[in-house]
């Protein structure tokens, strides 16, 4: 579901004056997720103010850099620094609970001056992949699960992060999982979490203590992917703006702590039938059908080309290691959590299939854009999985690229991803993250000054 269900530009009017919204927040989801936009006064926001922005925002890396003298970047982002404009979508209207004063905010579809929609802004990926599922009468539900760390504030980035301290007055030093004490730790923080998240709509479910020190997952409700995504989107700012309320910091890093797990976003999915609204991976008897083993299919088939979306950052690939409850290759299994795509004990309805390969750290547009696509050409291609995985996958070969160098080889010649996803989009988005390789490999480590340094 939206945020603000069927909302219309007057029902936006009138909810803003009842909240007597004294300023507005303009946000556009960048490729790396990042909230861009501009902030205006209540009294200038109008429905056909055509607000503008560049549209390189778009091309950016997660550093604020562009690629240079790339020919399919070049070919994709115009050489004029030309304008999108920008159309606030009423459903997704909502307060933003930190502002001192009466604030909303909401976020934007980017548009071309001739009215099409920007094809590589991460809406519009999502929105394309949503299509294909519409024109075939099927209807896609999704659940995400997010993991986050909350670590103590670290303004050096030379030094390692540490767990925050609690109201204990204490930090963890031990794995905690599933303790009710340990969230406890941290009431205060989560109270407020809660309290931003009802007044903001965005329907969240239960919150653990996952493995890590300071590692936390938090639930949401199953829905349209639009919405989550929109959800997921508000939330990652919602819980850093808690958190630093509190002093400490929160992250959505893969891996954010050496000797901890990494942290991963699990997409539980199933899809409908628009007409009856009976889940299509279900046959009448009760039975898996055959487009729940196509799906699966799918996935097995197109993630690995899909891992620069779903895994976006060098530091994504230091989770994908074996035995830290991360999976290393594209198995299957019936409640078996160390294959990449498990399928939960389940009704007959709610047969569903997670994906347990995406990070944390990816965007949520773009995650639920690309596992619906490869879930979509199972089907379509009729494509069969391998047979389901009954122990441990842990001590199998590695079936995912380990670097995001081989995951963009991956993505850049997947053409059926291409198709799906838009040729331009890939353009856009591998050059950025080839760029973004680019910087990462200036920068000289502790390790390689530790170990390399005197005795080489």
């Amino acid at each position: 579901m939206a945020i603000r269900e069927n909302f219309t530009y007057t029902d936006m009017d009138l909810w803003l004056n009842e909240k007597r919204v004294t300023e507005i927040e303009c946000l556009v989801p960048d490729l790396t997720g990042v909230a861009r936009g501009k902030i205006l006064p209540r009294a200038k926001f109008t429905q056909d103010r055509g607000m503008r922005i560049p549209e390189a925002v778009l091309g950016m890396t997660v550093t604020g850099n562009y690629p240079v003298n790339d020919g399919p970047y070049d070919r994709a982002i115009s050489a004029t620094d030309r304008d999108m404009i920008l159309k606030a979508d009423p459903t997704t209207i909502t307060m933003v609970p930190w502002a001192a004063d009466p604030t909303g905010q909401v976020i934007h579809d980017c548009y071309f001056a001739d009215g099409k929609l920007v094809d590589f802004a991460p809406r519009t990926v999502l929105r394309r992949v949503l299509k294909l599922y519409d024109d075939k009468g099927w209807k896609p539900v999704v659940a995400p699960e997010l993991e986050f760390y909350l670590t103590a504030k670290n303004i050096d980035p030379d030094l390692p992060l540490k767990a925050p301290i609690g109201r204990s007055g204490r930090a963890e030093t031990s794995r905690q999982v599933y303790s009710i004490d340990a969230v406890n730790e941290f009431d205060p923080l989560f109270e407020d979490i809660y309290d931003y998240c009802e007044m903001m709509n965005l329907d969240v479910d239960t919150l653990i203590h996952e493995i890590g020190a300071g590692q936390m997952e938090i639930n949401f409700l199953h829905g349209d992917p639009m919405g989550l995504a929109d959800k997921v989107f508000y939330f990652k700012r919602t819980l850093r703006e808690a958190a630093l309320k509190h002093d400490m910091y929160a992250t959505f890093m893969a891996k954010p702590m050496a000797g901890e797990p990494g942290s991963a976003m699990h997409v539980h999915q199933s899809v409908v039938d628009a007409a009856t609204g009976l889940n299509i991976f279900s046959n009448e008897d009760g039975s898996a059908s055959s487009l729940f083993k196509h799906y699966i299919g799918g996935l097995q088939r197109y993630m690995p080309s899909a891992m620069a979306i779903v895994a976006p950052y060098v530091n994504s690939y230091r989770r994908i290691v074996r035995h830290t409850a991360a999976p290393i290759n594209i198995q299957w299994g019936l409640d078996n959590r160390t294959v990449g795509f498990r399928v939960p004990e389940s009704g007959v309805q709610d047969r569903r299939v997670e994906n347990r390969i995406i990070g944390a750290d990816a965007n949520p547009y773009l995650a639920l854009a690309v596992t619906l696509a490869c879930g979509y050409l199972g089907m379509t291609e009729q494509l069969d999985p391998t047979p389901m995985m009954g122990g441990s996958a842990y001590d199998l070969p590695f079936e995912l690229p380990q670097g995001l160098p081989e995951a963009l080889a991956l993505l850049r010649g997947e053409d059926k991803l291409r198709t799906v996803l838009g040729e331009r989009f890939i353009d856009v988005y591998a050059a950025i993250k080839d760029l973004e390789h680019q910087e990462f490999m200036t920068v000289i480590s502790p390790w390689e000054r530790e170990h390399l340094l005197l005795h080489v």
